[in-house]
């Protein structure tokens, strides 16, 4: 049996709009974005400075808040980056249940940036549509790619649907199912030509209605007399090179049919001239008299005891 199904591929999580800004953010933003010029600058003269970029930059953050609190301008952080555990003070990512810096949400697979599009969940993890896809979703038994959309089971294994067909003739599966065979699908068209028993008469599959003789399987029909064609109405036959036979034609072949009344000899047999005859067949043709071997003549392929021989043709 089969079925089709949707892969349980989770929806992609929304990313969350950050809040309205207020005045005081938008004077953080405009801040912030000199320190990113500052930390340019800063990248540039290099390790060699003696204090780190980070550093610095954490210094004149600080130092930029109690400017603003100085103002008037309050300058709470929006939450905690999730991924590098510092405030976030400027644009903020909420997704997964926490808050990120937006740069810093990423791909736990290959680290692309997941700002600007859907993602995938999966044990508190997000990732990007393809790795998900081939970390987590079913394989197809005939090309083991991910199987993104509707899923097919069959034989114990999924499947892409358009993969599931006819291992021989590669024809996809209607409404008449398939039947399995060393763990691959067949149609029955192609099942029954590679795997049923051929009957012995017409070499064609056989499925049921069958007979067993002569070590095969034959259709009723076909279990005739090779000669004739005549069925085996009293149920026996006889066999002659693998093949069945009715009595006569059986003794045909075998050369065993008395010469004087057509008919097959299966006792005691008389041979003479090349010829076969029931002992009470073996007679005289003009005077119908037992023949006994060594005292009979023979003339045009008929028999003749002496005297009638002599009478007649000498």
């Amino acid at each position: 049996l089969s079925a089709v199904s949707s892969t349980p591929v989770p929806v992609p999580k929304p990313l969350l709009p950050s809040p309205p800004p207020t005045e005081a953010a938008r004077q953080l933003d405009e801040l912030l974005a000199d320190l990113g010029h500052t930390q340019s600058k800063l990248a540039a003269v290099g390790p060699g400075a003696g204090v780190s970029a980070e550093s610095l930059l954490d210094d004149m953050l600080g130092s930029l808040t109690r400017d603003l609190q100085e103002l008037g301008i309050t300058a709470a952080p929006a939450g905690i980056c999730a991924a590098c555990r510092k405030p976030i003070a400027g644009k903020v990512l909420t997704a997964l249940g926490k808050t990120w810096h937006p740069e810093h949400f990423t791909c736990a697979h290959c680290g692309q940036e997941l700002d600007k599009g859907p993602f995938f969940e999966q044990g508190g993890r997000a990732f990007c549509e393809e790795d998900y896809h081939q970390a987590f979703s079913p394989r197809c038994a005939y090309c083991a790619g991910p199987i993104r959309e509707k899923v097919l089971t069959a034989l114990e294994q999924t499947w892409h649907p358009e993969h599931f067909f006819c291992a021989h003739c590669g024809k996809v599966f209607g409404d008449e199912g398939f039947l399995e065979r060393n763990g691959k699908p067949y149609c029955h068209q192609d099942f029954l030509a590679l795997f049923a028993p051929k009957c012995q008469g017409c070499e064609r599959p056989v499925t049921d209605n069958y007979l067993s003789a002569l070590q095969g399987v034959w259709h009723a029909e076909c279990f005739v007399c090779t000669e004739c064609l005549t069925g085996f109405s009293g149920g026996s036959f006889f066999e002659l090179e693998g093949r069945p036979y009715c009595e006569l034609h059986f003794h045909q072949r075998q050369g065993t049919i008395c010469h004087g009344c057509g008919r097959p000899i299966t006792g005691c047999c008389i041979t003479a001239a090349g010829r076969r005859y029931h002992p009470e067949h073996f007679v005289c043709t003009y005077c119908l008299g037992r023949l006994q071997k060594g005292t009979f003549r023979e003339c045009g392929d008929k028999m003749y005891c002496q005297p009638c021989h002599d009478k007649l043709f000498v």
